[in-house]
């Protein structure tokens, strides 16, 4: 016994004095161990921080994801205490589950350390600077990383826009506002053989009805009171060799969709005021959040055009359809504003998560994106709580409850428990069935009472 502590107090030791920062968490993301270099360093004291949430503790930390997915993390970058270390994360395994993980953050002296972090940073820029170029020359700002989800409905979109990208075929997207149409145009783009070339976007009903057809296809010299010397260049010739976006492509009035129609023939426009045509070479993506059978059937909208544009159609679900999104577009959401916003990373209450997958987001994703940016601006600490949502949700929440009987309440209690747990665990039915401790034949029994199909 006294040989194995002493071996261990040389083990402590040399932890404690090693270069190298190193923490431990358990399953639950809570500290278990820090060296001192890893305290000095935050400056913290190690009996404040054990049993902490390493979210407390460490800024812009990504232990607990990798207790979440299980996949080790080697030499990633990590922004901690305003400069880049070299972060390593790796799961701590027994018996085939996950009981904690291990981290380390890598340097030598401060100085070795400033001079490597001074020329990461210059990389970074000049990286950062590159890549503003490169948007302001193309108008990318998206690709299909960007799009998150892991439903069907997402995925088989994923599929259908790779196998369409690298074509010129006209392509429709159609969905409610606020779904991401915007995004997979962005995305369609990139993939495309003309992602080096410009990616121009025009909102047709935000653009007044008599200025339209100059915005589309320019002006001459001349062509009218106020027209600018020289002329001007409409979107289509900007967009030439690339893409046009074509958003809220049913708010065009049927005069335009005329000419519209005429250069998705003729690949070919007519500037106000011109004497000729010019040729064009341009891959047309359109989108609307409006019925156009509808409106054909009405006459307010050209039945040619529609099947002009309508070549390849693909509908984005919106967010009430793709439940199992929710949670992670909302994590991918607080990433990008606590960046932006220059605060520390933070996680949603298991209260909070389940009002995000019980609300119905009439706004879909742009909606969601308002309601975190809002919560991370209002949370107290690191956990984003009832508190910081918005009020018509937190009424949502009361509303919920009312008139229901008290047998209703605890199935649906169940219900949402159930589903939580499911997306949990990456809808792995035997292991939700595990972590509820419920046999799998109940499990299933509930999954067809309470109709989770997954």
């Amino acid at each position: 016994m006294l040989k194995y502590d002493f071996n261990k107090e040389i083990l402590e030791a040399v932890i404690d004095t090693a270069y190298e920062c190193i923490v431990v968490v358990d399953k639950a993301g809570c500290v278990t161990y820090i060296n001192q270099s890893y305290c000095e360093f935050l400056g913290v004291k190690m009996d404040d921080v054990f049993g902490k949430h390493v979210t407390e503790v460490i800024e812009n930390t990504r232990m607990h994801e990798v207790l979440e997915t299980g996949k080790e993390e080697i030499a990633q970058l990590h922004y901690l205490n305003g400069t880049y270390m070299i972060a390593n994360r790796v799961p701590i395994r027994h018996n085939g589950e996950i009981i904690g993980a291990v981290g380390n953050v890598v340097y030598r002296d401060k100085e070795e350390w400033q001079q490597m972090n001074t020329h990461i940073k210059g990389l970074m820029s000049q990286l950062e600077y590159y890549r503003e170029e490169w948007q302001k020359t193309t108008g990318v700002k998206y690709s299909l990383g960007d799009i998150v989800g892991k439903s069907e409905k997402i995925q088989q979109i994923h599929r259908q826009v790779q196998k369409v990208a690298a074509s010129d075929i006209s392509i429709l997207l159609r969905g409610e506002s606020g779904t991401g149409k915007e995004l997979f145009a962005h995305a369609i783009h990139q993939l495309s053989n003309r992602s080096q070339k410009p990616f121009v976007k025009v909102n047709c009903g935000a653009i007044p009805e008599h200025l339209l057809e100059s915005e589309l296809f320019g002006y001459e010299e001349g062509a009218f009171t106020g027209a600018k010397k020289g002329g001007k260049p409409g979107k289509f010739q900007l967009a030439n060799s690339g893409t046009i976006f074509l958003d809220e492509i049913g708010d065009m009035p049927l005069n335009m969709q005329v000419k519209l129609l005429r250069v998705l023939q003729e690949k070919e426009i007519e500037p106000v005021g011109a004497v000729k045509s010019k040729v064009i070479d341009v891959r047309v993506i359109t989108a609307t959040n409006r019925p156009l059978e509808k409106m054909v059937k009405e006459g307010r909208f050209r039945e040619d055009l529609f099947y002009r544009v309508n070549v390849i159609p693909i509908t984005i679900p919106p967010l009430r359809e793709r439940v199992r999104d929710i949670i992670l577009i909302a994590y991918a959401l607080i990433e990008k504003i606590t960046q932006k916003v220059g605060k520390r990373k933070l996680i949603l209450s298991q209260e909070v998560e389940e009002v995000l997958l019980q609300y119905h987001w009439p706004g879909n994703v742009r909606e969601l994106e308002n309601v975190i940016e809002a919560a991370v601006h209002f949370a107290s600490g690191n956990v984003i709580t009832i508190e910081a949502l918005p009020q018509y949700l937190k009424e949502n929440v009361s509303l919920s409850t009312e008139e229901k009987t008290l047998k209703e309440i605890l199935e649906e209690t169940e219900r949402k428990v159930i589903k939580n747990m499911l997306i949990k665990n990456n809808y792995d039915k035997l292991k939700t069935a595990k972590s509820l401790n419920i046999s799998k034949s109940s499990f299933y029994e509930k999954l067809a009472k309470y109709k989770l199909k997954y």
